[in-house]
């Protein structure tokens, strides 16, 4: 192996991290997708393109995975293929939402072929093809083993660029280590570790005492059986608008009141004070040694669970300064970044041995459920000829929890993605939760009229 190889691909054993994220992938579906509308015209070989000039870009989008017979000792191996596959699904110009359906359908459904990689795929919804009203839904999805939704959306926003014709291209990036191996040195450290192992057993102990209310599933559905279901909310630019001014006046932030709105969806008519554990994703690029950009591919987030209070006819704004407080307190004991370590000690060395991990994140893990916001993320309304609208992620469920919420603010609108594992939790539940989150949400605004609404099922 040269040098340039050394620096330029990924040919390395997979992190604890990798490799749980993997494990939960075979198991069932492990994907981020991210879309974004495309108004123009666009051939099929302008996207060819520049995915084979994305992939030459990202070293992690160059990987398959090997592992031994036994599904143990995983590692990253050149992909088969550089060249990711490309679905063109062509539709009637009145279809706008057969994009949510082939997310619902084919997306969420299907695995990335890992062992011939490459961990990243394309579907392009075309209507209109050829007329002056031609546009596309561009559908990028890629294995969690390799990104979150930070990166999904980059990666997108560098393909749509890049077959427009509005970015130049550039030779690949380097190959960075392993989240773990970038972990500050007081993370990794032994002392600093057993105060963090301290921190959060001793945080277990609390949640046991005061037993916050998870989402139980109607039907237990085996793990392998799990099949992860859409449905979409979305807030106007007049509501987003109001909702970051009255976070500001109430000092929290956009984050606590969407998860105060979700604490009070899942608390339901309550008559007594009760917790409800809500999960968070929480980004630790910024907090690695050396910090990774956001152009970097890769999976930069670890989930630590907030027991949110909410009373009997809660307040949106009280549970918020709740979930706020109870968030930032983690953030300060690193609790997020103390999970990534652990891991070391809790990643099941393959699927064969996963049964009690999946067990446990079953049981008390903090994705039962959650809420992954990545905040305002300037996807451009440009590129080239073509304007750009909707852009968006979505997630996989998989063996985490029962239901994951996907929020981000582009375009002037706060997409707000639900899905949720199907038979677990029945349509009509999933459905009554996103209303009830979106109506808790509103309830704090004065700019209460209905957000944009769309929902579909298999």
């Amino acid at each position: 192996m040269t040098a340039t190889r050394d620096v330029d691909e990924v040919r390395r054993s997979m992190s604890p991290m990798e490799r749980w994220y993997w494990v939960c992938d075979q198991i069932s579906p492990l994907n981020v997708v991210a879309r974004v509308h495309v108004r123009g015209a666009c051939a099929p070989r302008d996207l060819d393109l520049a995915a084979e000039a994305l992939v030459r870009e990202h070293p992690l989008l160059r990987v398959a995975v090997d592992a031994e017979p036994d599904g143990s000792r995983p590692r990253f191996v050149g992909a088969a293929s550089h060249r990711p596959s490309l679905r063109v699904v062509e539709t009637e110009p009145s279809d706008v939402d057969r994009w949510v359906r082939e997310v619902d359908d084919v997306e969420l459904a299907l695995s990335l072929d890992w062992r011939t990689g490459p961990l990243v795929r394309l579907v392009d919804v075309v209507r209109g093809r050829g007329t002056a009203d031609e546009c596309h839904d561009v559908i990028l999805t890629v294995s969690h083993v390799i990104a979150d939704g930070t990166t999904a959306l980059e990666l997108l926003r560098r393909l749509v660029e890049l077959a427009a014709g509005a970015a130049r291209l550039v030779s690949t990036r380097p190959a960075l280590p392993p989240p773990e191996a970038m972990l500050p040195k007081r993370i990794n450290g032994l002392p600093r570790a057993a105060h963090f192992v301290a921190s959060v057993l001793a945080d277990g102990v609390a949640a046991a005492v005061a037993r916050p209310r998870r989402l139980t599933p109607a039907t237990p559905v085996e793990s392998r059986g799990r099949r992860t279901r859409l449905i979409r909310r979305e807030l106007t630019a007049a509501q987003v608008a109001e909702l970051a001014d009255r976070c500001r006046r109430a000092g929290v932030t956009v984050h606590s009141a969407l998860t105060a709105a979700m604490a009070i969806a899942l608390a339901g008519t309550t008559s007594t004070r009760t917790r409800v554990t809500v999960g968070s994703p929480v980004d630790f690029r910024a907090e690695l040694e050396p910090p990774v950009h956001p152009t970097d591919a890769g999976a930069y987030v670890a989930t630590v669970p907030s027991h949110v209070q909410v009373a009997p006819a809660a307040d949106l704004w009280t549970v918020a300064r709740g979930a706020h407080r109870d968030l930032r307190r983690r953030k300060r004991f690193h609790q997020h970044l103390a999970l990534v370590s652990l891991l070391r000690l809790m990643s099941p060395r393959s699927v064969a041995a996963s049964a009690r991990a999946v067990a446990m994140v079953d049981r008390v893990g903090p994705g039962n459920v959650c809420l992954s916001n990545i905040g305002r993320y300037d996807f451009p309304d440009r590129a080239g000829d073509w304007a750009l609208s909707g852009a968006q992620f979505i997630a996989d469920v998989s063996v985490s929890g029962y239901l994951v919420a996907t929020v981000n603010t582009s375009h002037a609108a706060l997409h707000w993605n639900f899905t949720y594992i199907e038979g677990a939790v029945s349509s009509e539940r999933a459905e009554q939760f996103a209303e009830r989150a979106v109506r808790a949400l509103l309830s704090g605004l004065h700019h209460t009229g209905a957000g944009v609404r769309t929902a579909t099922r298999g």
